[in-house]
């Protein structure tokens, strides 16, 4: 089965956000009060959403916070994920209370 590689949250930004309202990198960071190479180093995936971007994007979207945060956080496990590999991973083993 061929594995779906994780979505950037900057991919949802632009993609569902920016582009139906036909709103630019730079549009937007005006409106978000940050300088334009944040947004557009988000939409390109060079960078995380981090606590302060979400909230900003919370107050112009009416999107919660906790929902960029969660697509960054799912972004950063997958990722994560594929990095280590299944193996690495299978060797660890539970600790169990003795």
């Amino acid at each position: 089965m061929a594995k779906i590689d994780p979505v950037h949250p900057g991919e949802v930004l632009a993609e569902d956000f920016m582009k139906p309202l036909g709103l630019s990198a730079n549009a937007l960071a005006q409106k978000l009060g940050v300088p334009a190479n944040r947004i557009s180093s988000i939409v390109g995936g060079r960078r995380d959403i981090s606590p302060d971007t979400a909230l900003r994007l919370e107050k112009a979207f009416g999107s919660s916070a906790e929902f960029w945060l969660n697509l960054q956080a799912r972004y950063d496990l997958e990722t994560a994920r594929d990095q280590i590999g299944k193996k690495e991973l299978s060797s660890i083993k539970a600790i169990r209370a003795a």
